[in-house]
């Protein structure tokens, strides 16, 4: 079992910035990619953005050039720097893993999710 514990949603205004962060622990031997989707309402769950090992970054169409991930390996985090915030942003975000544990097994998972509401 993997626990995933997000932080950092919230309220901000349009042209703002909030940063999302990601820990990961429990049952894990190596990650294979982390990142984030988000589904705002009524709408379907899109790619936000994630890390790839060993380095392969992937951004949706609507927040390039505004957000930035990151992530730290040795402290199973993944990070999402948003800037410039729209909006059409206002979702719930949700952090991702995909991992193989310490069976062997290929496995994903997502966690909770945060709110983020921009709006003025």
């Amino acid at each position: 079992q993997v626990q995933l514990v997000e932080s950092g949603g919230g309220f901000v205004q349009p042209g703002g910035s909030l940063r999302l962060s990601c820990g990961a622990s429990g049952n894990i031997l190596r990650i294979q990619s982390m990142g984030w989707d988000r589904q705002a309402p009524g709408q379907q769950r899109e790619v936000v953005a994630s890390i790839t090992n060993p380095c392969t970054v992937v951004y949706g169409d609507s927040v390039k050039g505004r957000f930035i991930i990151s992530r730290n390996s040795a402290n199973k985090t993944v990070n999402l720097q948003m800037n410039n915030l729209k909006p059409e942003d206002t979702a719930v975000y949700y952090c991702n893993i995909a991992y193989t544990n310490m069976d062997y097994e290929y496995l994903e998972q997502w966690g909770q999710g945060t709110l983020v509401t921009v709006s003025s």
